[in-house]
């Protein structure tokens, strides 16, 4: 476990819900990669993400899910794309990437509670 943080900690990380509306391969990546554009609804528009997760997902199969993402961090270049946001997923047995998962439809660019 990590070490303890405050509540006031937790409230920076700005988790938001968006739907996916375009994956497409990204062979550029080192290591495989899927490029997600992702709609975090009308106050923060559509934004990249690079994602490791072409184990348990293809990018036609991505498109219309909904996904969180940190969208607070700073841009980081991967390769000749700027990734904008964080897109959030778990580990499983074999280190591969499962997203994180919203089990009911919610409007875009809701913050995580």
């Amino acid at each position: 476990m990590s070490e303890a943080i405050s509540f006031d900690d937790f409230l920076k990380v700005d988790i938001r819900t968006g739907t996916v509306v375009e994956a497409r391969p990204f062979p550029e990546a080192r290591k495989p990669a899927i490029i997600l554009l992702i709609d975090f609804g009308p106050d923060l528009g559509i934004k990249k993400s690079s994602a490791q997760i072409t184990v348990h997902y293809t990018p036609e199969e991505l498109v219309g899910r909904q996904v969180m993402a940190v969208v607070n961090f700073p841009p980081r270049q991967i390769g000749p794309l700027k990734s904008e946001v964080l897109t959030l997923g778990f580990e499983d047995e074999n280190g591969a990437i499962v997203l994180a998962a919203i089990d009911k439809p919610v409007p875009n660019g809701r913050k995580l509670m």
